[in-house]
């Protein structure tokens, strides 16, 4: 049992009985702590108190004037932010429900940053414990974008962007560097941070660092392993049971739906299933296909009884990957619930 993504909070929450999971006064003092509310030493003494309050007592009522008090009008904006996000994670029944209810309606309000994070946290509570390696690395595209490289012999390899951008201006050429500027796959596997089967469990010494790469195309293990996790992405959150497979092309002739896990993605399926000209350089940019079949029936719209759903991951014109774990809650065609 590996205790995983330490600073994601995770182990601050409660769980219910049904798995949900539940706020906890620790889970909020958290974000006292973040850059955006931590005190400074020009933390004026309003601040300074309000900050003391909050993590004395993380459901304390504030008000306007004691925001207003504070001398930094950036740090005053920043408590708003906090403070009505706050108000909607306290008024709904589990964070997995505040989470659905983001995308809802006009549109997500709160920082992508922390939408982000509350992903890693439901990645981190759907794998578990006893999670495989693979799958944990796998599930780091939930909520990190990653940079994208095609090199000799159409090897798709991905790494974690914000380390690839860190090792960049450290002036570092190490290894994931040496990666993306096209390394022999000799020496990528005997010698440079690529997470493969053969030495998978390495990820656990180094799972708070994101810096493994990983080859991306179809038939090798990462993206059997990005399969398993999605299918247990939407098991949670929707109850369905599904079977994902990667697929190298469609063909289907009776192609009724579809879901981009991203946003190119998205665009290029509609394209190809209005029939309209896609570009061969766009057509380039998508890294893997793939089928979803619901096991159970009784969680599908009739109309779609019985037939697959297509989706697909794609890079945009930055060579980066940015899922979109929500299009998977919100787009799949699921039967009515009464």
């Amino acid at each position: 049992m590996t205790n995983y993504w330490p600073n994601s909070a995770y182990q601050t929450l409660a769980v219910s009985p049904d798995r949900q999971l539940l706020v906890t006064d620790d889970f909020l003092r958290t974000y006292m702590q973040r850059p955006e509310l931590s005190l400074v030493p020009e933390s004026c003494a309003k601040e300074q108190s309000l900050h003391q309050r909050l993590t004395e007592n993380p459901r304390a009522e504030i008000a306007e004037s004691d925001i207003a008090a504070m001398a930094d009008e950036d740090i005053q904006e920043n408590y708003r932010v906090w403070l009505r996000y706050r108000a909607r994670i306290l008024a709904a029944h589990s964070l997995e429900s505040f989470y659905m209810s983001l995308f809802k309606g006009e549109g997500v309000d709160v920082p992508p940053l922390f939408v982000s994070q509350l992903a890693q946290i439901f990645v981190r509570h759907i794998l578990g414990e006893d999670a495989h390696p693979l799958e944990a690395r796998m599930g780091e595209l939930f909520f990190r974008t990653q940079k994208i490289s095609v090199i000799e012999d159409g090897i798709v390899m991905g790494a974690d962007e914000e380390t690839v951008v860190r090792n960049a201006q450290a002036g570092d050429t190490g290894n994931i560097m040496d990666l993306l500027k096209g390394k022999s796959m000799t020496m990528r596997s005997a010698d440079l941070d690529v997470l493969h089967e053969d030495n998978a469990d390495e990820y656990w010494a180094r799972n708070a660092h994101f810096d493994f790469a990983v080859q991306l195309n179809f038939g090798h293990e990462p993206i059997n392993h990005f399969c398993r996790v999605l299918e247990k992405w939407i098991q949670h959150f929707l109850g369905a049971s599904v079977r994902i497979t990667p697929m190298q092309q469609i063909t289907d002739p009776k192609w009724s739906w579809h879901v981009g896990l991203d946003a190119v993605a998205t665009e290029i399926l509609n394209k190809l299933f209005n029939k309209e000209l896609v570009e061969a350089d766009e057509l380039e940019k998508i890294i893997c296909l793939f089928r979803l079949d619901f096991i159970d029936e009784a969680a599908v719209a009739k109309a779609q009884a019985g037939k697959p759903v297509y989706m697909a991951i794609a890079m945009n014109e930055q060579q980066q990957l940015k899922l979109k774990p929500q299009n998977l809650l919100f787009n799949l065609p699921l039967a009515k619930s009464s």
